[in-house]
């Protein structure tokens, strides 16, 4: 019913900027809480930033400063802002949708972008 597509990623310095785009197609964008996960070689997926419909976001530490997520609801989509790009933030970033009201809906994922940071 659901599909996200994630575009944007690509090879950058470090110290670079990237901006991610997740287009999500399907109904009711808006009763989604929208996040960005990124896995990189070797270690598990995790979350990176969430943001509501209303516009609360939160990020995790290590990015917190650097990245930036927002969404345009008219347009269904979400963004990552990514700043002072570091080689440890080498990874795949997924755009993730869950149901904001009925817990046993399952999440949506899109397929993933590869995000380099290499000098």
């Amino acid at each position: 019913q659901v599909q996200l597509v994630e575009s944007g990623g690509g090879l950058v310095q470090p110290g670079g900027s990237l901006s991610l785009s997740c287009a999500f197609s399907g109904s009711a964008f808006i009763t989604y809480v929208m996040a960005w996960y990124r896995q990189a070689p070797g270690k598990q997926r995790e979350l990176v930033a969430t943001i509501t419909s209303g516009g609360s976001t939160n990020y995790a530490d290590s990015v917190k400063g650097r990245f930036t997520i927002s969404r345009d609801n008219a347009r269904s989509a979400v963004y990552l802002q990514m700043n002072s790009l570091k080689p440890e933030d080498t990874a795949v970033y997924y755009c993730n949708a869950k149901d904001a009201v009925f817990s046993w809906r399952k999440d949506y994922w899109g397929q993933g972008t590869q995000v380099t940071v290499s000098s």
